[in-house]
């Protein structure tokens, strides 16, 4: 695991999980808890933000609440795979919020997409009259989650023996 050319320290993991805990947790109290004080814990924050291992923060919101209640999982195969056909396909899917992630995939489909939608009725028209109209996509096949066991956006972060062993 490497920040831009610099390897991760003890320190480091101990301010990404403190982090991905509680991102609004003050300066102060970070430093505290990772035993640093307040400037040198401020600039490897700084430090971790400029190299990308901490890419941004955000509210995490409950679906439910902002009628988003509808999981569903979609396969996707697309006609043919050439560069362009995927450049397409992932600029058009780019542009539309009900899909949460895309990831392009190995087996037996091309992609994989999460999306999030108030209701079947809804899903049904982002199905018909968006995704099956996505360029290049030749069929689909749908997942709709019926409970959600576990959902988590935290990253599992190793020990630092577990880093420096490998």
């Amino acid at each position: 695991m490497k920040a831009k050319n610099k390897t991760l320290d003890r320190i480091d993991l101990k301010i990404l999980r403190c982090l991905q805990e509680n991102a609004r947790i003050s300066y102060v109290d970070l430093a505290a808890e990772v035993g640093l004080s307040t400037t040198p814990c401020l600039e490897r924050v700084k430090r971790l933000e400029r190299a990308e291992v901490i890419r941004g923060y955000q509210a995490i919101l409950d679906p439910r609440a902002l009628r988003a209640d509808l999981l569903v999982f979609v396969e996707i195969s697309l006609e043919t795979q050439t560069p362009a056909v995927f450049d397409e396909f992932r600029r058009a899917v780019e542009e539309l919020p009900q899909i949460q992630e895309c990831h392009l995939v190995s087996g037996h489909f091309d992609y994989i997409l999460k999306c999030r939608i108030p209701e079947m009725s809804a899903y049904r028209q982002l199905l018909g009259d968006v995704v099956l109209t996505l360029p290049g996509v030749k069929e689909s096949k749908s997942y709709v989650v019926m409970e959600e066991v576990k959902e988590n956006f935290s990253l599992h972060l190793p020990d630092i023996d577990d880093l420096e062993g490998s």
